[in-house]
């Protein structure tokens, strides 16, 4: 029964919190549609299925630590798995921010649907954006990326490591430019799209000012947006997950 010991059980909760906090912000684990009871679960299976394996490394750091460190380590390990988890979140919210823009040059944003991934109404073209990109993480074998790089993670930041601040806003700050750029080359074909259509209906309007453009063009500006939407979905998707692929290898 030498698992029981207390200096064991900490090491496994201090394993626990790392990837707890990781999966509590990541896409598809974190959902709202999952129980919070299912993603516990996740949680505490992943931990016990990785602690093997993190073992020797968690353990000797609290073989002589007191409550006070003890208390530091569950901070600064909630916080490491907190950052990792994020990484992923923000490409994924970078993503929610191009189907809006696509919505709105599609005159679509206006037409809110029920909400699936997040607790706020959004237009349903962002839902199926969204529901596409975590059903391809899946698919794709990304969520095994994830676990691969919590593992990774205690080589490269260590239970006992002081947390460098700086560090870990340089790594969101680099996220945040890289999904950034990422939207832009995935919106690319809608900023065309938008920029041509209204300066052609802006040019339509000056010359028969008494007829409403806009109200007349509408339907066909949602039925050319959703044909360029056919045609280029398939590779957005593909690009968005080649691009957090790369992001989750390093």
């Amino acid at each position: 029964m030498s698992w029981l010991q207390p200096n064991v059980l900490v090491a496994v909760f201090l394993i626990f919190c790392r990837i707890g906090a990781c999966l509590m912000v990541v896409p598809g684990f974190s959902s709202t549609r999952v129980s919070p009871s299912i993603r516990l679960f996740i949680a505490v299976a992943i931990s016990l299925a990785l602690t093997p394996m993190l073992i020797a490394q968690v353990q000797p750091i609290v073989g002589d630590a007191n409550a006070a460190r003890v208390l530091f380590l569950i901070v600064a390990e909630m916080m490491i798995g907190a950052v990792i988890g994020l990484i992923g979140r923000i490409f994924v919210a970078a993503l929610q921010t191009m189907g809006n823009f696509a919505a709105m040059s599609m005159n679509l944003s206006g037409m809110a649907g029920a909400p699936i991934d997040d607790s706020e109404p959004v237009p349903a073209l962002v839902n199926l954006m969204t529901l596409t990109a975590v059903a391809m993480i899946f698919i794709a074998g990304l969520h095994w990326q994830i676990i691969d790089g919590l593992v990774a993670s205690y080589s490269a930041v260590p239970p006992a490591m002081i947390i460098d601040a700086q560090d870990m806003l340089i790594q969101l700050t680099d996220a945040l430019r890289e999904a950034f750029i990422l939207a832009l080359r995935i919106a690319s074909p809608f900023v065309f799209y938008a920029v041509v259509v209204n300066l052609a209906l802006g040019l339509i309007n000056k010359l028969t000012p008494q007829i409403p453009v806009y109200f007349i063009a509408m339907p066909f500006v949602i039925a050319g947006g959703l044909f360029l939407l056919m045609f280029v979905f398939g590779e957005m998707m593909g690009i968005f997950v080649d691009q957090l692929s790369q992001v989750l290898n390093r």
